[in-house]
């Protein structure tokens, strides 16, 4: 798979960043990591990441909090975001899209659907 960038994964759990980080670097895809939404928005202008993987439920600002502003800002607005969620129902996707979420994925994620959205999201 072909990404133009790093993509930014934001994922409060060490174990499930660490776990996705490892098979996307394994299908070619360079990654950089946040712990919460803050650091989110700061990688997001300083390395203007191909594409953000987000949780909603982080600390210090919430995923949600974190894609409404990512959108405010006209220096990163264009960033396509995925959201990443235990969160599966149909509201819970409408909400994500309301945020500010171009697209929507739950948790435990399909590996194989979450690259076709990222492929779909990148393309030039």
């Amino acid at each position: 798979m072909t990404v133009q960038g790093p993509i930014l994964l934001v994922e409060d759990n060490e174990l499930n960043r660490d776990m996705l980080i490892r098979r996307l670097n394994r299908v070619g895809i360079e990654v950089i990591a946040a712990g919460d939404g803050q650091q989110a928005l700061d990688l997001m202008l300083s390395e203007q990441p191909s594409v953000v993987l987000m949780d909603m439920n982080l600390p210090v600002l919430d995923g949600w909090t974190a894609c409404r502003r990512a959108r405010e800002d006209e220096r990163i607005s264009h960033i396509p975001i995925i959201a990443l969620t235990a969160h599966a129902m149909e509201a819970d996707r409408l909400n994500a899209l309301e945020a500010g979420c171009d697209d929507y994925a739950t948790k435990p994620v399909d590996f194989p659907g979450l690259l076709i959205k990222i492929e779909k999201l990148t393309r030039a």
